[in-house]
C-alpha cells in the first residue's frame, strides 16, 4: 500500500525536547520549585489562552508584543478574540482579581510553561519558549523590590553562574512620567530629522520606548534625553533608595541604566533586569520590576505588586555552559529473563522493587541474554537482576553489576528474592520516591 500522506514536520520556532536534553529540563525545573519554596511562593497555573483584550489592555497597545507578536485569532464557536499567552503576569493579575486571591492577604505566586510570540527565531528565542514568572501581589514597599532581585541572585548562586550583573533603574509614578513624557516628546520633535521610521512612529504613542533603540545612530540622542530621574518627587525617590540601600546590605553590585525601561507598559518604580555577554545578541535573562497599576488597568482594585520572568531557554543555555549535568537514566534496575515463566516472575518482581521506590524496567521480549545486556548496560542502570532457569528454580536473582560500586562487584552473585529488598538497601542503592 503506497503512503501518499505528506510528512509532518514541527513548525518553525516550536521545538521538540528530546529526552537526550529533557533530562537537563527536568533537573533545572526542580531546582526551580526548590528555589521559590524557600521563599514562600505558591504555584498557580493559568491558561494558554486568554482574551485578547487582556493583553492589549495590560501590556500596551503600541508594545512589540501586541502590535508584532502576539498569536491572535476568533474563536469559530463564539467570534470572541483569542490569543495565546505571550507572558505571564497580565494572565496571573486576571485570575488573583477574578478569584479575589488577595481578599485575606498578599500573596506570594509563581507559574511556569511556555508562552508564545510570533518573532524571528534566534539563539535563545523561540516563537515557543518557556519563562518561570514570580509575582508578589499585593506588597507595597521596597523590601518586596529588593528581596526579588535577592530572590534572583540566589538563584544565579545555586546554578553556579558568575557571568551576570544587574541593571537597574526608577520609571517613577504616573504623574512623574507624564511630566517626563511631554518634555521628553517636545525634545523628539527638536531631533525629529534623526529619528529612524520606527522611532517616529513611537514618539507620541510610546515615546519612552524610543530611549531604548537598538539603532546605533540614534544613540547620541539618547543619551541626550530628558532623564526621567530629574522628574520624581521624593517619595519615588526615597522608594527606590530604599531598594538600593537593601541591595547594598545583600552585597549585590548593580549598574544604574536609566535608559532602562523593560517592554511592557505595565511597570512602574523599580525596574531590573540581569543581563550576560554568554548568549549572544539577547543578553537579557530575567526581567522585572513593579506593577501597582496593573490590578486597576484589568479592572481590579487598586492593588500594589512587584515580579520578574526568567527565559527558561536563557538559562538552560548558561547554565550548561559553565556546568555539567548529570545525565539521569532510564532506571536503577533493569531486570534480564529467560523463558516466559521467568519473564513473568520478573514482571512481579519489578513491582515489587517498585512499592519499595525503585525505578525498573523489565525487558520486553524473547531477546537473547547478552542482547538483554546491551540493552540493560544503555539504560544507565546501576545493576541487572537475571532471572533464568537455575535461578526460577532457586526462587532467586543473580545480581550482575553495571556501574562501579564502592565494593567493586564484578561478580554475579545470586541472592534469594526475599532478601533482595535488603541486600539492595545494604549495597546503597539509591531508591527514587514521588513527592
Amino acid at each position: 500500500m503506497t503512503n501518499s500522506f505528506k510528512k509532518v514536520n514541527g513548525i518553525t520556532g516550536m521545538k521538540d525536547i528530546l529526552p537526550d536534553s529533557s533530562y537537563q529540563w527536568n533537573e533545572l525545573e526542580a531546582i526551580l520549585r526548590a528555589w521559590t519554596a524557600q521563599y514562600g511562593y505558591l504555584n498557580i497555573r493559568t491558561p494558554i489562552l486568554e482574551q485578547t483584550r487582556l493583553f492589549s489592555r495590560g501590556i500596551g497597545e503600541v508594545t512589540d508584543i501586541v502590535e508584532k507578536e502576539m498569536y491572535s485569532f476568533t474563536d469559530s464557536l463564539n467570534g470572541d478574540q483569542l490569543t495565546m499567552r505571550p507572558e505571564f503576569t497580565a494572565g496571573v493579575v486576571r485570575s488573583a482579581i477574578e478569584h479575589n486571591l488577595l481578599y485575606q492577604r498578599p500573596q506570594r505566586l509563581y507559574t511556569m510553561g511556555p508562552v508564545f510570540r510570533h518573532e524571528r527565531p534566534q539563539r535563545g528565542r523561540y516563537r515557543q519558549f518557556h519563562q518561570i514568572s514570580v509575582e508578589a501581589l499585593g506588597f507595597s514597599g521596597p523590601d518586596i523590590d529588593a528581596e526579588l532581585i535577592v530572590m534572583a541572585d540566589r538563584l544565579w548562586k545555586q546554578l553556579g553562574l558568575s557571568n551576570i550583573r544587574l541593571e537597574l533603574n526608577t520609571l517613577g509614578q504616573y504623574d512623574e512620567r507624564k511630566a517626563h513624557r511631554s518634555a521628553l516628546i517636545e525634545y523628539l520633535e527638536k531631533n525629529a530629522n534623526v529619528l529612524d521610521e520606527d522611532s517616529k512612529r513611537r514618539m507620541y504613542t510610546n515615546p519612552l520606548r524610543v530611549l531604548d533603540t537598538k539603532n546605533p545612530d540614534l544613540q547620541d540622542m539618547a543619551d541626550n534625553a530628558p532623564v526621567l530621574f530629574d522628574f520624581l518627587g521624593s517619595e519615588s525617590k526615597d522608594h527606590f533608595a530604599e531598594v538600593c540601600n537593601r541591595l547594598e546590605d545583600a552585597g549585590i553590585s548593580y549598574s544604574l541604566n536609566p535608559r532602562l525601561v523593560r517592554g511592557l507598559d505595565y511597570y512602574n518604580l523599580t525596574v531590573f533586569e540581569w543581563v550576560t555577554d554568554s548568549l549572544g545578541a539577547q543578553g537579557t535573562v530575567c526581567g522585572g520590576g513593579r506593577y501597582d497599576d496593573l490590578f486597576s488597568l484589568l479592572g481590579g482594585k487598586d492593588s500594589p505588586a512587584a515580579g520578574f520572568a526568567i527565559g527558561l531557554e536563557r538559562l538552560l543555555d548558561l547554565w550548561t555552559q559553565s556546568n555539567t549535568i548529570k545525565e539521569s537514566s532510564e532506571c536503577h534496575i533493569y531486570i534480564i529473563h529467560q523463558g516466559e515463566g521467568a519473564q513473568r516472575r520478573a514482571a512481579v518482581l519489578a513491582e515489587s522493587l517498585r512499592d519499595d521506590g525503585y525505578r525498573v524496567v523489565v525487558h520486553s521480549g524473547p531477546t537473547g541474554f547478552r542482547a538483554q545486556f546491551r540493552r540493560a548496560d544503555s539504560s544507565g542502570a546501576t545493576i541487572a537482576l537475571i532471572i533464568g532457569d537455575e535461578e526460577l528454580a532457586q526462587s532467586a536473582v543473580s545480581i550482575k553489576w553495571l556501574r562501579q560500586t564502592a565494593d567493586d562487584n564484578s561478580q554475579q552473585q545470586l541472592i534469594p528474592m526475599g532478601q533482595l529488598a535488603e541486600f539492595l538497601k545494604s549495597k546503597g542503592v539509591a531508591a527514587w520516591h514521588m513527592t
